[in-house]
């Protein structure tokens, strides 16, 4: 009987080592390609022969974004997309987060705000409302359109709430006998405990506003506002339009040898540059970090 858990164990466990890394491969070989076509010759890339490995390796894509000073711009407003954008978030995150975890007997009102949140998840006015609301509120081609509308994620205050909720009550009735006021209550108890789920959230919070580009799409105008995923999104490189009369030879020929496909790969790759490297710090968080209840008292 030992004998044969012990062979049922193994085959759960090869299917189980097989599974996941099937699933790590469909989202690695993706980012492999993407790479490999950023580097690969302007015939390779247009003949779609590019697989996981560059053909007539060339770094021409990435001398070619070195010149496009509008690249560098959209990178910028994103970076400081995700900066203001993520901090707002997190802020309304945790003042929402704290006293929705009461109970009603602390918070008499609380289902009531708990069901309007909901209803905003399940329901919203469209897209034309919405941009009508944009415009009368003068935020057409403004900086904060970007930011403000997602100003209070529901999905991560749920989230918060939860987790606020499995900790252990008596912590924070003991620090009230000590006449400790809520805020100290949320700020030296509850948000040092909830390290893990608040980085988490920022990891949502950062990774939605790096990747968000259909409200500068249809919100943003001048191209000096404008965030990289837009325009990523809204770029098709021509290079008839790369092709001016002041261009050197070496310009030229460099224009010549890359095509869209290359150009527009190494532009992707640039961009998710900011994402991976900030991901392996909050990886340990992130593993824990939706646990509900993970605190003993």
């Amino acid at each position: 009987m030992v004998e044969r858990k012990s062979i049922s164990r193994r085959i759960f466990l090869a299917f189980a080592y097989a599974f996941t890394t099937i699933l790590a491969l469909s989202c690695l070989l993706p980012l492999v390609h993407t790479v490999a076509l950023s580097l690969s010759g302007k015939t390779a890339a247009i003949s779609g022969t590019v697989t996981f490995i560059p053909i007539d390796f060339t770094t021409m894509a990435y001398k070619a974004i070195l010149e496009d000073k509008q690249y560098f711009v959209s990178f910028f407003v994103s970076v400081m997309r995700v900066i203001s954008g993520g901090l707002l978030n997190m802020v309304f995150t945790v003042l929402m987060a704290y006293p929705l975890s009461k109970s009603t007997r602390h918070f008499p009102k609380r289902n009531w705000y708990m069901w309007y949140m909901v209803f905003t998840m399940l329901f919203g006015g469209g897209l034309i409302p919405f941009y009508i609301l944009i415009s009368k509120l003068g935020m057409m081609d403004n900086f904060l359109v970007l930011i403000l509308p997602s100003a209070i994620p529901i999905f991560n205050i749920i989230v918060l709430m939860n987790y606020f909720r499995g900790l252990p009550e008596e912590l924070s009735e003991a620090a009230r006998i000590d006449g400790a006021s809520p805020w100290i209550v949320l700020f030296r108890i509850f948000l040092p405990l909830a390290i893990p789920c608040l980085a988490t959230l920022a990891l949502f919070s950062m990774v939605g506003h790096w990747n968000n580009f259909f409200d500068g799409l249809i919100f943003i105008e001048s191209p000096g506002k404008l965030p990289l995923q837009s325009y990523l999104k809204m770029f098709t490189i021509d290079t008839n339009a790369y092709t001016t009369p002041n261009m050197t030879a070496e310009q030229l020929q460099r224009i010549k040898d890359i095509s869209s496909n290359n150009f527009n790969a190494a532009k992707l790759v640039i961009s998710m540059i900011p994402i991976l490297a900030i991901y392996p710090f909050l990886q340990k968080y992130f593993v824990t970090g939706l646990v509900v209840g993970s605190v003993k008292g």
